[in-house]
């Protein structure tokens, strides 16, 4: 009889390697210091940008921006991520991982948005929340289940646009929307793949299998329908050319806005509703295995014996009722002289 391996589960050898090659080097292109970021974005395809700061709770979180524009005419609200291009600024911008505050800065523009009809364009491009003391002090798990929620049931049309790395829920936590876009050499996925690698296989050094695996281009992304159009980026990729990246995304916003514009609220929330219950869904065809039948303990045997022992030496002949003690007449009582 042959010895079964016990341990650590090892990565299947991935034969394909141009495959692994393939998709390793769309990760490398997202996490470009120098693709266009939110606010390079904003003002290449949009006109009288304002920026709003500050949550009104803690503070301003760099990490997260957002405020007003006009896209085409149209006034819009736009949110999103900001790394930097340079090692001073990427510090200054926490690398794109926003703290509690920059979640609830966003929130708070979700909500002007709504009050004033107008929609929402986000702009993922995240590691992930920051994950040091700080953020989890503030309530960064918190943050970012809610803004989840409010961009679930948000009575206005949201677009959603990963144009880099959507990693982890501190993508989704500005990724609810009615459509989701993504450009070409965008990746979106709940864990990075050295995280994934270090999970499964105990070693970084494995991040070429996990990417492959979880399939985390937009392409598979686009596949699985967790994203609907992928956005073809020019020929050297998005940094290379950031005004034509712009336009390209220009020419898909302006069409999508019109169309979601048209649409009645309640039918909008209802579809984003239903967007998101049907992702992960399946069905179970297989034979269902009958119910397993408990057998009883020690304890629920010596239960039933003494309580079978006691009912016999008090003579009842079975469990007491509720009431029953009121069904027994009482003796009247004696008038004492």
């Amino acid at each position: 009889m042959a010895e079964r391996s016990v341990g650590l589960v090892q990565p299947q050898k991935i034969d394909d390697d141009a495959l692994r090659e393939t998709v390793w080097t769309r990760v490398q292109q997202a996490r470009n210091v120098k693709r266009p970021h939110t606010l390079e974005l904003v003002r290449l395809m949009a006109t009288d940008v304002v920026e709003l700061h500050g949550d009104r709770l803690f503070g301003d979180d760099p990490a997260m921006v957002g405020g007003l524009c006009r896209l085409d005419g149209r006034p819009i609200v736009f949110v999103g991520h900001q790394k930097g291009a340079e090692v001073e600024e990427n510090i200054a911008r926490n690398f794109g991982m926003p703290h509690a505050e920059g979640y609830r800065k966003a929130m708070r523009l979700f909500r002007l948005a709504e009050r004033l009809g107008l929609p929402v364009v986000t702009f993922v491009d995240t590691p992930g929340a920051y994950p040091g003391a700080a953020s989890e002090e503030r309530g960064v798990a918190e943050a970012i289940a809610r803004s989840i929620q409010v961009m679930a049931g948000l009575r206005t049309p949201i677009v959603a646009v990963i144009t880099g790395e959507g990693g982890s829920g501190g993508a989704l936590a500005i990724c609810v929307g009615d459509v989701i876009l993504a450009l070409d050499n965008a990746i979106y996925s709940v864990i990075t793949p050295e995280g994934c690698a270090s999970i499964l296989w105990r070693t970084p050094d494995a991040a070429q299998q996990a990417a492959v695996a979880m399939r985390i281009t937009a392409g598979e992304q686009q596949a699985l329908g967790v994203i609907d159009r992928v956005v073809s980026e020019p020929a050297d990729g998005a940094h290379a050319a950031p005004d034509e990246t712009a336009r390209r995304l220009r020419e898909q916003l302006v069409p999508l806005l019109d169309e979601l514009a048209e649409r009645d609220l309640d039918v909008l929330l209802h579809q984003r509703y239903d967007r998101y219950r049907q992702m992960g869904s399946f069905a179970d065809t297989g034979p269902h295995a009958p119910p397993r039948v408990e057998r009883p303990t020690i304890a629920d045997r010596l239960r039933v014996l003494l309580g079978s022992g006691r009912s016999v030496l008090s003579g009842d002949l079975g469990p007491l009722r509720p009431g029953a003690a009121d069904e027994v007449d009482e003796p009247p009582l004696r008038e004492e002289i």
